[in-house]
């Protein structure tokens, strides 16, 4: 049993801190009492925290062990999540497809119809001046912030949230004691609940659902939760330099 509660814990704690210390943080700003510098800094400390949390439970334990076999078709698909997420909003795609590029902006980040708020025509595609985001650019943070930034966002959050979605909450919606269904077990409803809980949860919900339906499948696929984590790494090591080096911090 305290195994049990054990690899659960794993599963779980790790990315509910990650998305307590957002809503904390959520709430700290709509009072208006978060420090500019406690932006950067609440990211830095999550990633630090989570990941001790991920290392002290070893969830991997119920596992196999990553099969090199898997790596370039995880990589590939990293790769290609990348390009989903960025193209649609690339000042290229704007030239060659603006009406496109428009609607994808108003239907397919945030809540249909709704810009998100860096959308202001005087600077777009830069932010506007004093945007949260700009937080994280080294300017504001310092290149020891911005880089845990980008580390967090490719080894921490990446790999917690495919234990937690693709781990166990897919294989919870299914049978209570998750890990005793295989990972290469499909259900339709499950995968398609979890690709839209998935997707919701960031706020490109659209390139979201799509990465979701990509991990999915990779994890049922190989049967192999690493492939996914992997996956979703690359997918946001490759974003968030793409973000660092054209300071588009919207993305972040």
């Amino acid at each position: 049993m305290e195994t049990d509660r054990k690899v659960l814990a794993g599963h779980v704690a790790p990315f509910a801190v990650w998305v307590g210390v957002i809503l904390l943080l959520q709430a700290l700003e709509s009072a208006s009492l978060c420090p500019r510098l406690l932006i950067p800094w609440s990211y830095a400390v999550k990633s630090v925290a989570c990941a001790g949390l991920f290392l002290w439970f070893r969830p991997w334990s119920v596992y196999v062990p990553l099969a090199m076999r898997h790596l370039p078709l995880a990589t590939g698909l990293g790769v290609a999540m990348a390009v989903v997420w960025i193209l649609p909003e690339t000042p290229w795609a704007g030239r060659v497809a603006p009406g496109l590029q428009d609607f994808y902006n108003r239907w397919l980040i945030m809540m249909p119809g709704t810009l998100p708020d860096y959308f202001d025509a005087d600077f777009f595609p830069a932010l506007p001046p004093g945007h949260r985001s700009l937080a994280y650019s080294p300017e504001e943070a310092g290149w020891p912030l911005t880089l845990l930034k980008l580390a967090g966002s490719a080894c921490v959050i990446a790999v917690i949230e495919e234990f937690f979605f693709r781990g166990f909450f897919y294989r919870w919606l299914r049978k209570g004691a998750f890990w005793t269904v295989p990972l290469t077990t499909f259900d339709t409803q499950a995968f398609w609940t979890v690709v839209a809980v998935f997707g919701l949860e960031h706020d490109r919900w659209f390139a979201g659902m799509v990465a979701g339906v990509v991990y999915g499948w990779l994890t049922v696929r190989t049967g192999d939760i690493w492939a996914a984590a992997i996956a979703h790494g690359v997918t946001n090591f490759l974003l968030g330099v793409y973000v660092i080096l054209s300071r588009q911090y919207g993305f972040w």
